[in-house]
């Protein structure tokens, strides 16, 4: 197996952290039983957040940024719902649970056979967090000073992928790997907070493997 590293540096000299990325090929890819999403217009899902933050606060959302090597090049794993919109795959938290529990319980349901299987999913550093300010309003990187409670977070996590594994995706998603350089400042096609994972990633080595 051949390798090729872009080497990063700060300016103390030391190496950032290394990301292992191996190619798409290397990955089995199969179906499962759809999974359940609400058909509803953008004044219900408002109505809905709003009850769901009048029950139980601000609302927290985890995703997984994974990546893979394809033509030379890292690409970034997407679902695509609906063939309308992309997502990074994840969810929301439920009460009291750890942001690594919540992130692999949603990656399990999401993209493994057993659902119960949990802990091979391997998270790792926090990349960045995401507010949402209103009810209406979209994600922002930072929260804006006049808004003291914001309505709902989502923390993006690097999940480092092994050499081979199964993703097993719901009939009515579609998990495609979309290159760094496509996303990058997308944000017509890919909404406000995928664009940004480029940046976010530039502080890690990447090690692509052939």
């Amino acid at each position: 197996m051949g390798d090729h590293t872009v080497t990063v540096t700060d300016n103390n000299n030391h190496q950032s952290s290394v990301i292992q990325i191996y190619p798409l090929g290397s990955y089995y890819f199969g179906s499962k039983d759809p999974i359940f999403f609400r058909d509803e217009t953008v004044a219900d899902r408002v109505q809905r957040m709003k009850s769901n933050f009048d029950a139980r606060g601000l609302r927290t959302c985890v995703q997984a940024v994974m990546l893979v090597e394809l033509f030379q090049h890292p690409h970034i794993l997407l679902l695509q719902v609906r063939n309308t919109f992309f997502k990074l795959p994840g969810g929301r938290l439920r009460p009291d649970e750890s942001d690594i529990d919540g992130l692999q319980r949603k990656l399990s349901r999401m993209l493994s056979v057993n659902e119960d299987e949990t802990d091979h999913w391997e998270v790792g550093d926090c990349l960045g967090m995401w507010w949402r300010s209103d009810f209406e309003t979209l994600l922002y990187p930072y929260l804006p000073p006049n808004r003291k409670v914001p309505k709902e977070c989502t923390k993006l996590y690097l999940v480092k992928l092994p050499v081979s594994r199964k993703f097993i995706v719901p009939k009515n998603l579609k998990l495609l790997a979309v290159p760094l350089c496509q996303v990058h400042e997308n944000h017509k096609t890919y909404g406000p907070v995928i664009p940004g994972v480029p940046q976010l990633l530039s502080k890690f080595s990447l090690n692509i493997n052939h």
